[in-house]
């Protein structure tokens, strides 16, 4: 029996585990299909490119970093061709955002008092794509806060000092992005954004006119009733259901790999359109 999971993190972004220690700990989980999907890069999977017999489907994937309505929203691309030119420049372009955006959150944290945020997040990502969490790891390091939660809460969050989403391009760019690499674009954990249910159905009508495919209807440390909820909206705008578990870190207790809530049975899968 399959058993998919198509939204996971590794060190290339700002996971915990290797490629490598990713795919181990999906057969560890008796995951068949896994897909991931690193912050705007798709290093992991040249990584693996050579690699002849994982144990299971690899299924290549993106999460790119987007902007809709002044809100950061996450665009998942499923089964894109890794090596297309339209590809290679997206992560170009998102690691230049990256570092701009780095640059302007660290300006602002020194401005409180916190000094050297831009090279401690830059160490902390070891060379690979950075983000948020890199900063807080920092922070942490260094006893400016006393855990990544609270380095969040009071300065990395939305509406906090270090909220800066403005630099990201529009949720239009990102669908383009994804359709012209041959994948299908679907909208990260649609209830994790911070809106009320009918600014959420506008963000997947907007999303389903620039040629949006999939919601996430199933994810990690999902409220109660919200699959179902989201399933509903699949069927009133033809949109497929995707689901995945956002995995970063063993050590998240509420987020494991191949975890989440089951598929509700009116679902079209994403995975029929590979």
């Amino acid at each position: 029996m399959s058993h998919f999971d198509l939204h996971s993190h590794t060190t290339c972004s700002d996971g915990k585990l290797s490629p490598q220690e990713l795919i181990n700990l999906a057969l560890e989980n008796n995951i068949t299909d896994l897909a991931i999907t690193d912050h705007d890069t798709v290093a992991a999977h040249r990584q693996l490119e050579n690699v002849k017999d994982l144990g299971l489907n690899l299924i290549s994937g993106v999460e790119f970093s987007g902007q809709w309505a002044k809100i950061g929203i996450h665009i998942v691309g499923l089964n894109i061709d890794i090596n297309s030119e339209v590809i290679l420049k997206a992560e170009a372009h998102q690691n230049k955002i990256r570092l701009e955006r780095l640059e302007r959150i660290a300006y602002k944290l020194e401005k409180r008092g916190f000094s050297n945020i831009l090279e401690g997040a830059l160490e902390e990502a070891g060379g690979n794509q950075v983000g948020r969490p890199h900063i807080a790891r920092y922070m942490l390091k260094e006893g400016m806060v006393r855990s990544i939660s609270s380095a969040f809460d009071k300065y990395l969050g939305a509406g906090k000092v270090g909220d800066v989403s403005s630099l990201w391009p529009d949720i239009e760019d990102t669908v383009e992005w994804i359709n012209q690499a041959g994948g299908i674009a679907v909208i990260a954990h649609p209830g994790r954004y911070k809106m009320t249910r009918s600014k959420r159905i506008r963000l997947i009508q907007d999303f389903k006119d620039c040629g949006g495919s999939a919601l996430e209807v199933c994810t990690g440390n999902q409220p109660n009733g919200m699959a179902e909820d989201l399933a509903n909206i699949c069927e009133q705008y033809d949109l497929m259901a995707s689901v995945g578990s956002d995995f970063h870190s063993p050590s998240y207790q509420w987020v494991k790999l191949g975890r989440y809530p089951r598929l509700p049975k009116k679902c079209r899968p994403v995975w029929e359109a590979f």
